[in-house]
């Protein structure tokens, strides 16, 4: 039994130097300045485009999937009726679709990317992409990123975006912005969900709140609220 824990031991060894209060200060700093480094560099990005919208939805979509064709769809309205850009988080399924709408109409197609230890693909229709590594600079740079976002179907990553985002404008952190949550199948439930017990029942939103998204398929309808809505300073 002795001889196992040496040997572990000598697997694993310890650090030779104790960690110090400057040590952990300095690496602080190191932090700091990537993290100060991707919000400049995010801001500066989307200075260059200054009329966009802004695409979520689950990653796991395919090109046969109703969610996919709309997104795609809208992708090129956006471009050819707004000549706006479409932003993405870079990857694939509602992401890709997005991009592939803007491609298809000669746009730019904007995407913000971010480096996972299991390296997540780009999808191959961006014009333009800048690459995180922090998630939660990622969600900064996207919650100032558009004039309107639209919300497709999708999982954990998408409701956690959304509900982000509009807490962010309720509590006016940010300006208000246009909301779309594109796909009544899937959003009805979650959009009855807020308005019976978040609203109704338990009264912790208001009904100003439930009037910060709207719930829509029809693709004319979002063209015209995007198109209404002020372009963001």
């Amino acid at each position: 039994m002795e001889q196992n824990i040496h040997q572990e031991a000598s697997k694993n060894p310890q650090p030779t130097q104790p960690v110090t209060k400057e040590s952990i200060r300095d690496e602080a700093n190191k932090q700091l300045s990537r993290i100060n480094h991707e919000f400049i560099h995010g801001i500066d990005f989307l200075k260059t485009f200054p009329k966009s919208v802004s695409f979520f939805g689950s990653a796991r979509l395919k090109e046969n999937d109703s969610a996919y064709k709309k997104a795609r769809s809208l992708g090129t309205k956006i471009v050819k009726d707004l000549g706006y850009a479409i932003v993405t988080g870079g990857g694939p399924g509602i992401m890709e679709a997005g991009s592939r709408g803007a491609h298809d109409a000669s746009g730019r197609s904007l995407g913000l990317t971010i480096r996972l230890p299991m390296e997540q693909e780009s999808n191959p229709y961006l014009t333009d992409s800048i690459d995180f590594y922090y998630f939660f600079s990622r969600k900064v740079i996207l919650s100032f990123a558009a004039e309107a976002y639209l919300f497709f179907p999708g999982g954990y990553g998408t409701l956690d975006e959304f509900f982000e985002i509009i807490a962010l404008i309720q509590t006016k952190k940010i300006e208000k912005v246009p909301i779309i949550l594109v796909g009544k199948k899937f959003w009805k439930p979650i959009d009855k969900f807020i308005k019976k017990n978040l609203c109704q029942k338990y009264k912790t939103i208001s009904q100003s709140d439930v009037d910060l998204y709207t719930v829509t398929d029809n693709e004319d309808e979002v063209i015209e609220i995007i198109r209404s809505a002020p372009t963001r300073v």
